[in-house]
């Protein structure tokens, strides 16, 4: 779970109005080294396994929180499990998101092991799902590696390290329908149903808009869950290169008032501060500018489902990234806390998915933006489950 706006703090009356909330749909380019050096690629690794979970580190997350751990004790088997550390219990309050982060994982784990020649044999669940409640300590996948001179490598394979959760705004020329076409295709097999608003829509384009708005204003002004982002919040090149997660925050001003205990992320800005109102302001301009939307839809809302539609998710982003198109989740009104109960019906409505178990499991602006660097991401050995 990158991405380029920068706020001023403001001090109004003594105190000091954050806009760090920015973090939230905006990091700075320019974060340290150390943090980004993943996107490097790995090095000659000895065990094949570290060489493919390096690929799949760069899987996007929600928050970017990475909540990957795995287990490598038993020889040629990688078993996935969820961090319980690092969960969402706020806005991801049933964790269908973050079983959706561990499909993105999954699917680059895959698409590495074929460029090597082997077969990425995976067991969903092999210990069965958990319940709707959320994650407990059985694993998500145990992946068996077996070579296989009829595997074949995926050509999206080839946009691993561009691909981008890009937050900017984006010109308002439409995607090509080569472009849309290969983003359908890239998906084909898995049981996900995907749709696309498009420029010629305009009346629909409009109502995707207001919910988009509506839900973002929301979740900034519901204290605990605009905490929840605080709280995964870094600011400054130590903070990110020591945490390597979250969101990142690089802004100086931002980081001389954190310095000077001016910045306290344990409360939550008020719904009219100038912070919160000018974040909106700048999300709805983001949204304005959208071209186009992006959503997948499931029959159901199991988690092998969840999982899966993961795994569709990114693939449909790396063809995006293939056509030099952005993608940015739009979660917000998928969310299942009671606050957003609204707009989860008018999303789910919009898009056609009313049946029981109808879930849309990803909605997402698209479109062309700017360049944008890449998101911090913690090292393999952070990742490994130890005895």
């Amino acid at each position: 779970m990158q991405i380029q706006r920068r706020n001023a703090l403001r001090m109004i009356g003594g105190g000091v109005i954050a806009a760090a909330t920015a973090a939230m749909t905006a990091c700075s380019d320019a974060l340290p080294a150390d943090a980004v050096v993943a996107w490097q690629g790995p090095g000659a690794e000895a065990d094949l396994r570290h060489w493919v979970l390096a690929h799949a580190i760069l899987a996007p997350h929600s928050h970017n929180l990475q909540s990957w751990l795995v287990d490598l004790r038993e020889p040629d088997v990688i078993t996935l499990h969820m961090d319980l550390e690092r969960l969402l219990p706020e806005t991801d309050p049933f964790s269908r998101q973050l079983v959706m982060s561990q499909g993105t994982f999954l699917e680059l784990l895959d698409q590495a092991a074929r460029q090597r020649g082997y077969r990425a044999e995976m067991q969903l669940f092999p210990l069965g799902a958990f319940d709707r409640k959320g994650p407990d300590q059985r694993p998500t996948a145990r992946i068996h590696l077996l070579e296989d001179a009829a595997v074949l490598p995926d050509p999206l394979f080839a946009h691993v390290f561009r691909r981008r959760t890009n937050r900017s705004p984006y010109e308002m020329r439409p995607p090509s329908a080569q472009a849309l076409q290969a983003i359908r295709d890239a998906v084909t097999g898995f049981p996900v149903t995907v749709g696309l608003t498009e420029p010629s829509q305009a009346a629909a384009l409009n109502v995707h808009r207001e919910i988009a708005k509506q839900a973002w204003s929301i979740e900034l002004s519901t204290p605990r869950t605009l905490l929840e982002s605080y709280k995964v919040l870094r600011v400054g090149p130590k903070e990110i290169a020591q945490h390597r997660d979250g969101l990142s925050l690089n802004d100086p001003m931002v980081r001389l008032l954190t310095t000077m205990g001016l910045f306290d992320r344990t409360k939550a800005s008020a719904p009219d501060s100038h912070a919160i109102q000018g974040q909106i302001k700048r999300f709805n301009a983001a949204i304005d500018s959208t071209p186009a939307f992006f959503w997948m839809a499931t029959a159901d809302n199991e988690r092998v489902t969840q999982l899966l539609a993961g795994r569709a998710y990114v693939r449909a982003q790396l063809a995006a990234t293939a056509h030099d198109l952005a993608m940015h989740p739009l979660q917000q009104a998928l969310q299942e806390y009671p606050e957003q109960k609204q707009m989860r019906a008018q999303i789910h409505q919009l898009l056609g998915a009313q049946q029981p178990g109808q879930t849309i499991q990803m909605w997402a602006r698209l479109g062309h933006g700017p360049a944008v660097g890449p998101a911090p991401r913690r090292s393999v050995q952070s990742h490994l489950l130890h005895a």
